[in-house]
């Protein structure tokens, strides 16, 4: 009977979470809130409802954990840092994605805006060459890491040749890659084929609005 209700306080416990923040507790949260022993005793029940059909889980992501019939309004995401030229952007592999996905440092995004089984990042951006696409500096991009993307998509390019990395529209041309900007004021950017490595493409934007009087 201990188990049993210990597993229906962890449900309950995930379900007041969720409907209060809008995101899913961690697993670290859920030990400390309900007095559990060890992290590994609270995987072992989730597990168990998992089996159960009462809760989903997406592997690998820090706040993955939905009730069933509780909706998620918010999703965890990394962010790795800004994306700037002259710094490699930290994408993360599939060896290094486990620790990534656990990173201290994480933004919450609307959980509409990624797929179920897509592994996201963000990074906050320095400079206004996609101002026209409604991109500014200082806001955060989430991308889907992958290496590949369609004409037209924004990515996060890193051009190892020249050490910079840029966000920017690509498109493929006969011979060469155009990473266009969407800024007036900037020509695109023409690099050969090898000389570009996709590290993601953009799957949202978010912006924090400051309110305030202006200077007099």
């Amino acid at each position: 009977m201990k188990i049993y209700t210990t597993r229906w306080r962890i449900v309950e416990f995930i379900r007041n979470f969720v409907e209060e923040r809008g995101y899913a507790p961690t697993i670290g949260e859920i030990q400390k809130a309900l007095g559990i022993s060890s992290k590994s005793v609270v995987k072992y029940h989730l597990s168990a409802l998992e089996e159960e059909g009462l809760i989903t889980r997406e592997p690998e992501v820090a706040r993955g954990i939905e009730v069933s019939g509780v909706g998620r309004r918010a999703r965890a995401v990394p962010l790795l840092g800004t994306i700037a030229a002259g710094e490699p952007i930290p994408v993360p592999t599939e060896e290094t994605w486990h620790s990534v996905a656990h990173a201290q440092e994480t933004i919450e995004v609307p959980a509409e805006m990624l797929s179920r089984q897509a592994r996201a990042y963000a990074l906050r951006v320095k400079g206004t060459s996609m101002i026209d696409a409604l991109v500014d500096d200082g806001d955060v991009v989430v991308l889907e890491a992958t290496r590949v993307a369609e004409d037209g998509e924004m990515v996060a390019a890193w051009l190892p040749e020249r050490q910079e990395a840029t966000l920017k529209k690509l498109y493929r041309e006969p011979g060469r890659i155009r990473l266009q900007p969407a800024n007036r004021s900037m020509a695109p950017l023409y690099v050969r084929p090898h000389e570009v490595q996709v590290q993601g493409r953009v799957i949202g934007v978010l912006r924090k609005y400051s309110q305030g009087s202006p200077n007099k």
